[in-house]
Parts: structure tokens; sequence; C-alpha cells
């Protein structure tokens, strides 16, 4: 095993708990932390990924927080989970067996957040079991159950030639609109 699968192997959940309670207005899910973001404890803790700058230059947070502060997000609606929760590690190191979508649509019927947001078109296919080619930015036409979904350009540094703020603005737009209910 290398030692970049060897820290992909690394269980993720003890350090990078979900962040999910009832009745939230937006879960952002990754499809597994980085392994800065694991070792850490702070979801986006890489400092090449643009998910703190995005969610405030579209709109949905007043300031710009940083990673330590993802916790100061539950008290304005917005939680955090990842379909691989046993694994830290870019996409390509994570093994297949660990994404568990089941356990993932499991957490959305019992907490029923009003939206998800996959940071990744790979997180979505994944949820979807389609090709990430075949799955478009924004919001999504047919929403899950009760659960509005959208689809946002990877914050990824490693992703910057994919990077458009058009879609978290659309989620901002969305989740402003629905601020009063």
């Amino acid at each position: 095993m290398t030692t970049d699968r060897a820290e992909a192997a690394n269980g993720a959940a003890d350090r990078l708990p979900d962040m999910l309670r009832q009745n939230l207005r937006l879960v952002f899910v990754g499809t597994a932390a980085s392994t800065r973001s694991a070792a850490m404890g702070h979801y986006y803790a890489h400092p090449g990924n643009r998910f703190w700058r995005a969610i405030f230059e579209a709109g949905l947070t007043q300031r710009r927080y940083q990673p330590d502060e993802f916790r100061a997000l539950l008290p304005l609606g917005i939680g955090f989970t990842d379909l691989n929760k046993s694994q830290a590690g870019m996409d390509h190191q994570l093994t297949t067996d660990a994404i568990d979508v089941a356990g993932f649509r499991a957490k959305i019927a019992r907490f029923s957040p009003k939206a998800i947001a996959f940071t990744s078109k790979k997180a979505a296919s994944l949820f979807y079991g389609r090709p990430t080619g075949t799955i478009a930015f924004g919001r999504q036409p047919l929403p899950e159950g009760h659960t509005e979904v959208f689809v946002l350009t990877s914050p990824s540094g490693a992703a910057s030639g994919h990077w458009s703020l058009e879609p978290w603005r659309e989620l901002a737009t969305w989740f402003l609109s629905r601020e009063q209910t």
C-alpha cells in the first residue's frame, strides 16, 4: 500500500463527524474528507479549497468563515456530511466499497433537510448512480423526495479547471428565498 493509499484508508469518521440535525435548510455533501480536512477535523480545510470563499462570495453567508468555524454554520441551518465517512483522500484514492449511498439516503430521510448540495459532480454521480457527464450543475430537475438537490462545481484546488461560482450563486438565491420559511 502506498503512503497516499494508506492515508486514504485511515478512518475519517472520528475526525470529521457529520454536522447534521433535524430540519436543516441545507446540507453540503462531499465524496469524502480530504486528508488535510480529516487530519485537522475541519470541513474543506485545505488552503487551496475554495469552499469558504465560495459560500461567502455567492451570498450564502454574511462573512467569510474559516474551516475551523464550520460548526458555526449549524445555527444558520447549514450542515455537512460525506458519502464516504470511513476514508479520507482525493476521489481517485478512495475505494468504491466505502461509498455509502444507502447510509447517506437514510441520513437524509432521518434529518429531512430542505436541500442537499453536492460539492462535486463525482459525489452527485455516486448518489444518482450515473456518469458525471450526464449530470448538470445547479438545481436538479427531479428533487429527491421533499429535499431539493443541487450540484455544485468542486471547490477543490485540484478541480480548478472546471471552477464556476454560478451554481453556488443559484444555490444562494434559492437558500435566501427560503429564509423566511
